[in-house]
């Protein structure tokens, strides 16, 4: 049986805010569209404070952000990079090109190819996330993209040294001091100064997230990337300190960041609410993770393994942190989630910032359709086809009495008109 310690808002209440942002959303990006640059500017003054000769960093602005970083601070950010570099090289190196003959003088093949310009969205208006630079830049440059752009917002006042420090050790052609859907539709439909690209990636706030849904279409996107989600499932071989520490972790993230541990104790789902009380009190970003898990927060108890495979599914958690005896449990029967961090040793911080797993993942239950970010994102799968003479005549005989039966007789010329040139015959 299921059972809701603690349950967060309801499904009114988020369509309701959902609704708000839909709109807002909408009004600047026909704003950009209309006036460009000039509507760039206006929207980065309002939301931002941020109002610079040029948005676009220039070499010496990038230098100066390299002098205000400690060396320790540049070698963490290249160990992290190359953490990420080096398990997205793994994954290109397992996308392989194909040429096959499946029918007598029958070629067919598929081709990797790279997308020409990819825009990366790093957030930073609240907390400075250098981690998002390394997931989305680097990943692009390894899968070949010729042309990465890469925005975020100033943070406090000014470019945040070290995005501005990851984003061009991570190899971005173009680094723009710009925030929220201002940046996202720039990046997107283009203005005077900044040409669009092909695709926009990068998680984001709910406003970010929803620019994107918005533009997707006239635009690749990676996924919806909305406010952070976590859940932990643990059992009785962990304890409420923990538990505790893994959910506010994350959702310390941002108020709206739903945070739920998913157990079949119901001790340790009462140890770990209490530890959520004492923690908030130490915690130096207690405001925010608090108001998280105030209205987002959640406690279910379930009585089997089997009932808490069948729970977190249903959520489709964007991290899922397994706390258990037998972890490999939950990633044999679960299907649904952005990204598994199996065993007390290892936390969603890991995969959020060095441990080379890309953070960039589903949120609000697009987990039950996509995976993250990562290489293949980057990467269209595009197929192609040759035939000889005579299979010519071999396929085109199928394909004329196919497109008969549709009653497609455009489609049914094309392939008689090699019949009768090939020495086949049509269908009547």
């Amino acid at each position: 049986m299921i059972r809701y310690l603690k349950e967060g808002v309801s499904e009114e209440k988020a369509a309701t805010d959902d609704a708000r942002v839909r709109a807002t959303v909408e009004g600047i990006l026909a704003d950009i569209e209309a006036r460009g640059d000039a509507a760039v500017r206006d929207l980065s003054a309002k939301f931002d404070k941020w109002s610079p000769m040029s948005f676009r960093m220039s070499k010496d602005e990038i230098k100066s952000c390299y002098e205000q970083l400690g060396s320790q601070a540049i070698e963490d950010i290249r160990f992290a990079q190359a953490q990420v570099r080096n398990f997205a090289q793994h994954q290109r190196d397992s996308m392989k090109d194909v040429e096959v003959e499946t029918l007598p003088g029958v070629i067919l093949g598929h081709k990797n190819i790279p997308m020409n310009s990819v825009g990366c969205y790093v957030p930073g208006g609240k907390y400075p996330l250098v981690a998002s630079a390394h997931m989305s830049v680097v990943t692009a440059k390894v899968a070949g993209v010729p042309r990465v752009i890469a925005a975020a917002p100033p943070f406090n006042g000014k470019p945040a040294p070290a995005i501005i420090v990851a984003m061009d050790m991570a190899g971005a052609d173009e680094i723009y001091v710009l925030g929220g859907v201002q940046a996202v539709g720039a990046m997107a439909l283009g203005t005077q100064t900044i040409a669009p690209v092909d695709m926009i990636v990068g998680p984001g706030n709910a406003f970010v997230a929803e620019a994107k849904r918005q533009l997707f279409g006239r635009v690749g996107i990676d996924l919806f990337a909305g406010p952070t989600e976590t859940l932990v499932i643990a059992d009785e071989t962990v304890d409420g300190e923990l538990c505790a520490a893994d959910l506010l972790g994350q959702a310390e993230h941002g108020p709206n960041s739903p945070a739920i541990l998913l157990t079949n104790s119901e001790k340790l789902a009462r140890e770990t609410m209490a530890e959520v009380v004492r923690q908030l009190k130490i915690l130096p970003t207690g405001e925010t993770a608090g108001a998280a898990w105030r209205d987002y927060g959640q406690v279910i108890v379930c009585d089997s393994y089997e009932e808490m495979v069948q729970v977190a599914d249903e959520i489709a958690s964007e991290h899922v942190q397994v706390m258990t005896k037998d972890p490999d449990y939950f990633l044999r029967n679960m299907t649904n989630y952005g990204a598994l961090f199996l065993g007390e040793e290892t936390n969603v911080s890991y995969g959020d910032k060095v441990i080379g797993t890309n953070h960039t993942l589903p949120t609000k239950k697009a987990a039950r359709y996509t995976g993250g970010l990562w290489v293949g994102k980057f990467i269209k799968t595009c197929t192609y086809q040759r035939v000889t003479k005579e299979a010519s005549v071999h396929v085109g005989e199928y394909c004329s009495r196919l497109c008969a039966l549709e009653g497609f007789m455009g489609h049914k010329e094309q392939a008689d008109i090699r019949l009768r040139r090939y020495g086949g015959k049509s269908a009547a």
